[in-house]
């Protein structure tokens, strides 16, 4: 119950401290969800979308790397092409509603990380056809704002995706294939800020 309260704690500091967006609306279903459901999954979905409409906002063409091997191509991605560039981390839609039963939730306070940890994995082969395998959210435990986002996400036979989203400056889309050493055939990152990573 702790945990709980905790949760909807720093879903509703985020929503009151978030300018009027998709962002903040996607805590605030998240609040309304956690009520009505004894699972009580962090919005992934509705909160990257809410990160894609800032950085459509904030008016400038995130720059992106593309690194295969030991070769890197650079370009700017278009503001509106920003939701196909992100889709495989988007569908399916990882909520409440869509994975109550089929994924546990573990929260913690990490302190290597000095943030509130939420981590998610599936309960035995109740997932087993759903395409995201695992996923963490990281919140600052001074701001109550969401710090970063992890997935992994299986991408075919012997392939998977892993995008870390560090909120509000960069992400990264790591592709591996999975049969053998778990070799990286491509890493993808694009940020929107221009400070030093």
């Amino acid at each position: 119950m702790k945990a709980i309260s905790c949760f909807l704690a720093i879903l509703l500091f985020i929503a009151c401290n978030q300018k009027k967006n998709a962002t903040s609306s996607a805590a605030v279903t998240a609040i309304k969800a956690t009520r009505d459901s004894a699972a009580n999954f962090f919005p992934v979905t509705s909160f990257l979308k809410g990160q894609i409409y800032e950085i459509r906002n904030i008016g400038i063409a995130p720059v992106r790397k593309i690194t295969v091997g030991d070769h890197t191509d650079s370009s700017y991605v278009k503001p509106e092409d920003l939701e196909a560039v992100f889709a495989d981390f988007l569908i399916p839609v990882i909520d409440t509603a869509n994975l109550s039963g089929m994924f546990t939730e573990k929260k913690f306070l990490d302190q290597t990380l000095n943030a509130f940890t939420f981590t998610y994995d599936p309960l035995g082969d109740k997932a087993q056809h759903f395409p995201f395998r695992h996923w963490d959210v990281y919140v600052d435990p001074e701001t109550n704002k969401v710090r970063r986002i992890y997935l992994i996400r299986n991408a075919g036979p012997a392939k998977e995706l892993q995008l870390t989203w560090q909120c509000g400056k960069w992400c990264k889309i790591v592709t591996i294939n999975t049969s053998g050493n778990g070799n990286i055939e491509k890493e993808e990152k694009i940020s929107w800020t221009y400070e030093q990573q």
